[in-house]
């Protein structure tokens, strides 16, 4: 296995800075955020561009991963989460088209996975949902799969703030729905695989990996803590909006050890990325570094 890092958090430092202090601190690999050049607002942890997608050629991609290949590096995949499934058609058609790019990115890069979201309409039920990634959905892995990339969903269920209540914004959250995925798709999308959705879901993670270890296309390592206050005041039936509190791996409820154990035993060895969301380490690139070589220090005795 590799440790690295999602760039996304140093939306304002380059790509050369981000891989020059991940390399000296001890990192192997970076999943690399991809999103498009925007002005406009985003969410939080989204809307970085470490990389191009639509102005990058085949030639520039190559010496990108040599570049980084100098420091030590190398590329678990490129990152871009946005919602596919979007209620509104013209949003829709562009992230489609984005994604698209950043696929071509991929194959010119040499890099074997684009991570993302499967998508959701939150006004709808996930059976609905499904019936509307069935449609959407064949078109962008024949894509994939024509440049010889795979596509690998997280399984996030996006559902973090009233504007992606009630039915979250990606569907590809619990088992039911990967056994979907994975009957429709299974060779061509696998898992971006993160424990921390796990833990509010009170899914059993021993059991979620021992099923779907075998497709997991790459691996996130973010930690959540349950605020119990939070979760006393509003009741499950809130979807964890004001008591699913993300963490840096070590500071909150995944049991790290039998993350690990279960990734071994189901054969995973590839890399696996921390992801940052944890508010106590934000505010500046010096504090989000801080977050990453705390993670760095609780996960590395399991990566070998």
């Amino acid at each position: 296995m590799k440790l690295g890092v999602l760039t996304a958090p140093f939306a304002e430092t380059s790509l050369g800075e981000v891989a020059g202090w991940a390399s000296a601190a001890g990192f192997e690999a970076l999943e690399i955020a991809c999103w498009p050049k925007s002005s406009g607002a985003s969410r939080r942890y989204a809307g970085t561009g470490h990389i191009d997608a639509a102005s990058t050629s085949a030639a520039q991609a190559k010496e990108i991963v040599a570049s980084l290949a100098e420091k030590n590096l190398s590329v678990s995949g490129l990152g871009y989460y946005p919602n596919p499934l979007h209620p509104d058609a013209a949003h829709r058609d562009d992230v489609i088209a984005h994604l698209k790019k950043v696929i071509v990115l991929a194959a010119n890069m040499g890099v074997p996975v684009v991570n993302t979201f499967c998508g959701g309409d939150a006004s709808k039920t996930v059976d609905v949902n499904w019936q509307e990634a069935l449609k959407v959905w064949p078109e962008i892995v024949a894509h994939a799969r024509e440049h010889g990339v795979k596509l690998a969903f997280e399984n996030c269920p996006m559902i973090f703030s009233y504007d992606e209540w009630p039915g979250g914004h990606n569907i590809a959250y619990s088992p039911q729905v990967w056994r979907r995925i994975l009957e429709a798709w299974g060779g061509d999308v696998g898992m971006n695989f993160d424990p921390s959705h796990l833990v509010w879901q009170m899914i059993d993670q021993a059991r979620f990996i021992r099923e779907f270890g075998p497709y997991m296309l790459h691996v996130h390592a973010k930690d959540l803590m349950i605020d119990h206050d939070g979760l006393y005041e509003r009741g499950i039936l809130s979807a964890g909006i004001g008591w699913q509190v993300p963490r840096m791996p070590g500071l909150g409820d995944v049991d790290w050890s039998g993350f690990f154990s279960g990734l071994y035993r189901a054969g995973y060895d590839g890399s696996v990325i921390i992801e940052h969301e944890d508010r106590r380490f934000e505010g500046s690139d010096d504090q989000v570094k801080r977050g990453f070589l705390l993670a760095r220090d609780v996960l590395r005795p399991f990566v070998k």
